[in-house]
């Protein structure tokens, strides 16, 4: 697994004195792992929660119901609520969320294998991010975790953009 991108923006977010947190669906915990290869990133990883469920999403996250019920758990306004929801939880100052279909099920003609959203949310404000892999469960997965640490990378360089 590559953590070249973990390895880029520990520095920036050290130097900026910037906690992170990271809330995670389809990924299962591959976007902290890769937070926590780096040595030293408890100078600036606050944690992780893994919320699979809509029960774990609504409880741990504070994601609405009428939101998962209304849009689902891979959407824009689920990510974003994912993400405002650890950051706040976790006392962060930026928190990344990642939901999405890794596969090889559960696609439906408008949300197909690989439909991913990323959430990111910071005190300037939230932004999310869609992206539709075509690999298999694992590579959707590193896929998806790859963008997530790019989507911070981005906000440190003051790139948020939604996507």
């Amino acid at each position: 697994m590559s953590i070249s991108l973990a390895l880029t923006i520990a520095p920036l977010l050290r130097s900026r004195s910037l906690k992170l947190a990271t809330a995670e669906s389809c990924t299962g915990g591959l976007v902290a792992d890769r937070i926590t290869d780096v040595p030293g990133s408890s100078d600036y990883f606050v944690g992780g929660v893994v919320a699979y469920s809509y029960e774990a999403k609504a409880i741990l996250l504070h994601v609405s119901w009428d939101t998962l019920r209304k849009s689902g758990a891979v959407s824009r306004e689920t990510v974003v609520e994912m993400a405002r929801g650890v950051r706040t939880v976790l006392g962060a100052d930026i928190g990344i969320s990642v939901s999405g279909i890794a596969g090889p099920g559960g696609g439906l003609p408008e949300k197909p294998v690989g439909t991913t959203w990323i959430g990111l949310s910071a005190r300037e404000g939230d932004w999310a991010r869609l992206f539709t892999w075509k690999g298999n469960r694992h590579s959707n997965k590193e896929a998806s975790a790859n963008a997530a640490l790019q989507f911070v990378l981005d906000y440190l360089d003051g790139h948020p953009s939604n996507g």
